[in-house]
């Protein structure tokens, strides 16, 4: 699995590529700004890339709006941002495109290295890697929700908010200290509800967490 790094500060990025390359993936590229994130990109046309939010020169959301570019040049390029508050309207942009492949965690979480690396490797596969606190705020907005999202139950709601953390239906039914077999009866009633047409399971799952936090 090749992975593109963009991480302005020298020793996260050297940590960064270290946790991978020990974990067998290869770094193509470990760059410090956005043009050169895109230049890797093109170039090197990986199977992740992993993105701090704030880049130079301003400091604000170069990092965003270069991994949505690369995206662009790209098409579904998986991405995992990184950055270290929870910025909702960040988040939100990157959500917006509706396919997968997408995770924004907070910088602390890369400090442990098999959580990060899980979390890459979801990405990479087309699924999504949103880190606990994210989800939160991105869901004090609208806490009621609307439309189809409106009719799960508060326990659709749990099982769903799980499985954008990436969480599988046996981790969803040991943190909620439920049997697999309901949180598979959830699960089936969570797409029957949004309207989610029978088709590769992950690709449904990935549907409605995003369309969860979209709501």
């Amino acid at each position: 699995m090749r992975v593109v790094i963009a991480e302005d500060l020298f020793l996260l990025r050297d940590g960064l590529t270290r946790m991978l390359e020990a974990h067998g993936l290869e770094v193509a590229a470990a760059v410090g700004n956005p043009d050169d994130f895109l230049a890797a990109v093109t170039a090197h046309k990986p199977d992740v890339a992993v993105v701090d939010v704030r880049m130079p020169p301003g400091y604000t959301d170069e990092g965003l709006r270069a991994a949505l570019a690369a995206r662009r040049e790209v098409p579904g390029l998986p991405v995992l941002v990184l950055s270290q508050y929870v910025e909702q309207l960040y988040a939100r942009e990157l959500l917006a495109d509706g396919s997968g492949g997408i995770g924004y965690l907070l910088k602390d979480r890369v400090f442990d290295s098999a959580q990060f690396v899980d979390a890459v490797r979801r990405v990479a596969a087309g699924g999504t890697a949103m880190d606990q606190e994210v989800i939160a705020r991105l869901l004090t907005r609208n806490r009621g929700g609307h439309g189809a999202m409106a009719a799960l139950s508060a326990r659709e709601r749990e099982v769903l908010a799980l499985m954008a953390e990436g969480r599988s239906n046996a981790a969803i039914a040991a943190r909620l200290v439920v049997s697999e077999r309901a949180v598979a009866k959830h699960t089936a009633s969570i797409f029957l509800k949004l309207g989610l047409q029978p088709s590769d399971d992950d690709n449904r799952r990935v549907r409605a967490v995003l369309a969860y936090l979209n709501d």
